[in-house]
């Protein structure tokens, strides 16, 4: 039963820590060329829902990644 623990542990920190790796990624983009008010509040949420789609994608990635890394050994 711990170990169901430990990995909701471990996917709750790999999927805020890609987050904020999307987040900081995503504000090296110029994104005032493609809106009429960039500072505006749909704007922000507009950049918020391309964090959680984009940071959701790539954690999920590594964390299925990481999933088959661990069950490997069972092929031999």
């Amino acid at each position: 039963m711990e170990a169901f623990g430990f990995h909701a542990v471990v996917y709750i920190i790999v999927q805020l820590l890609f987050l904020l790796i999307t987040w900081w990624a995503l504000q090296a983009l110029k994104i005032d060329l493609f809106l009429k008010n960039p500072n505006g509040p749909q704007a922000k949420t507009l950049q918020i829902l391309l964090t959680i789609a984009i940071g959701s994608i790539v954690g999920n990635f590594f964390l299925t990644y990481f999933q088959w890394a661990t069950r490997i050994h069972y092929i031999f």
